[in-house]
C-alpha cells in the first residue's frame, strides 16, 4: 500500500491541477461567450453576402457585362488549401478533428488531386506544425505562408492580409482553386469540421455551402426566410441589379469584399469553436481531477485508518505481554 506521505503529496498536486484547470475553464468560458456572440451576430450579414455573391455569378454574358476573374471559371491546375486550426493546445479534439477532416478529404479526392499541384497556407501554429510534419518530404515552399498569433478574438484587420494573399494569388493564376478546412460552430457543445471551396465562385457551390451552414433549429433556423435569401430554392428567378457608374469596377471590388466577408466568417466560426472546445476540455480535466482527488482522499483515509488500527493492536499486544 502506498505510504501516507506519498498520498498527501499526490492529493496536494491533484488539488493544484484542479484549481488551474478550473481557472482556465472560467477564462475559456468568458472568451467563448464573446467569440460566440461575434460569430452569431455576423451570420446574417455573411449569409446575405453569400446570397449576393451567388446571384452575381448568374449574370448572363448576353448582358454584355464583363465579370471579374473571381466570378469566372477556368481550368484547375493548381490548388491552394487553407487549414484553419489554433495557436494553442489544450483544446480537446478541436485541432485533431480539423486535421482528420483534411486527411479524409485528401483521401477521398486523391485521384483528382493527383494531377494538380498543391499549395498550403497554415492559419494557427498548430496547423503550421501539422502541415510541416506531414509534408516534410516535399519541397519546403509547399507551405507558402503562416498566419498565427492573431489573438483570442479575430478582427477584420487581422483577416485582411490572409484574404488579400489568397485573392492576389488567384488573380495572378498562382492557384486555380482555393479550399478551406476549418470548424463550423453549431453550439457550445457541438463543433463540426468541414471543407469549403471559396474559389472559384459558382452558384451551385454557394447554395450547397449555405444549406450546410444554416442550422435546422434555433435562432438562425429561419434566417433565410427572414432576409429573403431565395437562391436556396434554385435559380429560376434571377435578381436584377442596377450598378452605376461602372459595373465592371464595382463588381471587381464587390467580389473581393464578399470573399473577404466569407473568409472572415470562417475565421470567426473557428474562433468560437476553439474557445468552446477548450472550455469543454478544461471542464473535463477539472472534473477528472476532482474525481481523482476524492479517490486519493479515500485511499489516504483508509491508509491512515489502517495505520491507527495497527498501532492500537501493537499497544494492546504490548499491554497483554506486560500483564
Amino acid at each position: 500500500m502506498e505510504s501516507i506521505q506519498s498520498l498527501k503529496k499526490r492529493i496536494k498536486s491533484v488539488g493544484n491541477i484542479n484549481k488551474i484547470k478550473k481557472a482556465m475553464e472560467l477564462v475559456a468560458a468568458t472568451k467563448m461567450r464573446r467569440a460566440q456572440e461575434v460569430a452569431l451576430s455576423s451570420r446574417p450579414y455573411a449569409f446575405v453576402a453569400l446570397d449576393l455573391l451567388a446571384n452575381l455569378t448568374l449574370i448572363e454574358k448576353s448582358k454584355k457585362l464583363q465579370l471579374p476573374q473571381l466570378l469566372t471559371q477556368r481550368p484547375v491546375k493548381k490548388v491552394l488549401f487553407v487549414v484553419v486550426a489554433s495557436d494553442k493546445g489544450l483544446a480537446g479534439a478541436f485541432n485533431g478533428s480539423v486535421f482528420k477532416k483534411f486527411e479524409q478529404h485528401m483521401e477521398r479526392d486523391k485521384e483528382k488531386y493527383q494531377h494538380e499541384e498543391k499549395f498550403f497556407i497554415a492559419v494557427g501554429e498548430k496547423s503550421f506544425q501539422y502541415l510541416s510534419k506531414k509534408f516534410r518530404t516535399m519541397d519546403s515552399s509547399v507551405v507558402l505562408r503562416k498566419f498565427a498569433q492573431v489573438g483570442d478574438h479575430t478582427t477584420p484587420e487581422q483577416v485582411e492580409p490572409l484574404t488579400h494573399f489568397i485573392i492576389q494569388g488567384y488573380l495572378e493564376k498562382k492557384w486555380d482553386r482555393v479550399v478551406v478546412i476549418s470548424t463550423h460552430f453549431r453550439s457550445a457543445l457541438r463543433q463540426e469540421a468541414h471543407v469549403r471551396r471559396i474559389l472559384p465562385v459558382d452558384f451551385d457551390h454557394i447554395k450547397e455551402t449555405v444549406q450546410e451552414l444554416v442550422p435546422q433549429t434555433g435562432k438562425f433556423a429561419d434566417l433565410i426566410k427572414e432576409h429573403n435569401i431565395n437562391f436556396i430554392n434554385g435559380k429560376k428567378e434571377e435578381k436584377e441589379y442596377l450598378i452605376e457608374p461602372s459595373p465592371e469596377a464595382v463588381l471587381e471590388n464587390l467580389a473581393k469584399h464578399l470573399l473577404f466577408m466569407q473568409m472572415y466568417q470562417l475565421i470567426l466560426e473557428a474562433n468560437a469553436s476553439e474557445h468552446s472546445a477548450r472550455r469543454m476540455a478544461m471542464k473535463t480535466a477539472s472534473d477528472n481531477a476532482s474525481d481523482l482527488s476524492e479517490a486519493l482522499q479515500l485511499q489516504y483515509n483508509k491508509s491512515r485508518q489502517a495505520g491507527i488500527t495497527n498501532q492500537i493492536i501493537e499497544i494492546s499486544a504490548g499491554a497483554e505481554a506486560l500483564s
